[in-house]
């Protein structure tokens, strides 16, 4: 959930701030950005050169520095931020948040940033039992603050009880589950094709086409993002899935087939974008064919319609989409595929197009809908415009 995320962690001064550089390094693991505001307290237990070692962005400690001047943009600083964390939040640090108090960088930011805010606890038992720090706590959260509460354990004036900060694995197990909650497609699963078929000819020839999956993993990757459960299903390609997937690689457009036939009835939302040969060699040589005549010849066979089977095993529930990649009549042929096979929503993409088809980062589509209303988008990298799609997927299961 926090892959691609900007993170912009709050360090405050307590013991527990060595745990801060664990918390950075588990948030970059989980594909995070991360960047890191000290207060001038937290500087004596725990080096800005440590934390920005392991965020790989500079550490900021003040309003400016005197030497240079440069002025650190706290409200730059809290736009930039898709999250906020404060950990640890000393009693300090909750009090002054909690009352509106700006005398350092980290509050200035916190009163500027727009995005959600998450803050650990970290002090003594008795600090953190006192009824001020309770009743600043809940006033956080009266202000949609989001509280991660401290563990009980041995604390550092060898007391035992609450008070010891969360771990920097419960963190970031937290920050997942909460965003997860407020996803628009979670619970639902989704199976997503990508890349091209080979259909072989003999053992090192085939017949294939020039898809690089990219626009597939770009869908899958998003779904993710939006909180479904997915199924990627890929034909050869040299793209790499980094976020939480369930990936099967295929070859052949019976593979794919297959593969698709065993998941779709599971799946509430099924996104077709491979690009899946439509021929097949009737006979595949055993051994290497040998350059032998000046003419060669090969007898093709139609393989399944994968899409046209699944829009005959379409229920009521389900949401099938579909691509069409043209080159004349384009938007002729994709309605026509679109009610010939029973889809929800149609993807068109034309090779007329600049930035439009294979192998490039670029994407130009078309969506029509069983209505046959038409959405355009202009040309876009091929994340945003997989950010098109789902949203218009979103429209349609939303209705």
């Amino acid at each position: 959930m926090i892959s691609n995320k900007n993170i912009l962690l709050g360090v405050c001064g307590s013991i527990a701030a060595y745990k801060s550089a664990l918390l950075v390094r588990a948030l970059i693991k989980a594909g995070a950005n991360v960047k890191v505001i000290l207060t001038p307290d937290a500087c004596n237990f725990i080096t800005p050169l440590t934390l920005a070692t392991l965020s790989k962005n500079p550490v900021y400690t003040h309003y400016f520095e005197p030497e240079t001047g440069v002025w650190s943009n706290h409200v730059e600083l809290g736009l930039w931020a898709d999250h906020m964390i404060i950990a640890p939040a000393s009693a300090n640090t909750i009090g002054k948040m909690a009352n509106g108090l700006c005398d350092n960088l980290l509050t200035a930011v916190y009163l500027s940033a727009k995005c959600p805010v998450y803050f650990a606890p970290a002090m003594d038992l008795d600090m953190w039992k006192h009824e001020s720090t309770q009743e600043n706590i809940e006033r956080l959260k009266s202000f949609g603050n989001t509280v991660i509460s401290p563990n009980s354990g041995e604390l550092a004036s060898g007391l035992y009880g609450e008070g010891r900060m969360a771990e920097p694995d419960e963190i970031v197990a937290f920050l997942n589950a909460d965003i997860k909650k407020g996803l628009p497609l979670l619970g639902k699963k989704v199976l997503v094709t990508a890349g091209p078929t080979y259909e072989a000819i003999d053992p090192v020839r085939f017949i294939g086409n020039h898809s690089s999956g990219k626009m597939g993993f770009a869908l899958a990757n998003e779904m993710v993002a939006l909180g479904a459960e997915v199924t990627l299903i890929t034909g050869p390609t040299a793209e790499k899935t980094n976020t939480d997937l369930k990936r099967l690689d295929v070859i052949s457009a019976n593979d794919m087939l297959m593969a698709c036939t065993s998941y779709f009835e599971q799946s509430d939302i099924i996104i077709m974008s491979a690009a899946v040969a439509d021929y097949a060699p009737i006979h595949v040589a055993n051994q290497k064919i040998k350059k032998k005549d000046a003419g060669f010849s090969i007898n093709l066979k139609k393989t399944t319609d994968i899409l046209a089977t699944l829009g005959q095993q379409k229920k009521e529930k389900q949401f099938l989409i579909g691509f069409a990649l043209e080159t004349e009549n384009e938007e002729f042929y994709a309605q026509e595929k679109l009610a010939k096979k029973n889809l929800d929503l149609i993807v068109l993409n034309s090779l007329n197009d600049k930035g439009a088809g294979f192998k490039t980062e670029t994407n130009k589509i078309t969506i029509f809908n069983k209505a046959l209303d038409k959405v355009s988008f202009e040309t876009k990298s091929k994340v945003e415009v997989a950010k098109d799609i789902c949203n218009e997927i979103l429209k349609l299961i939303n209705k």
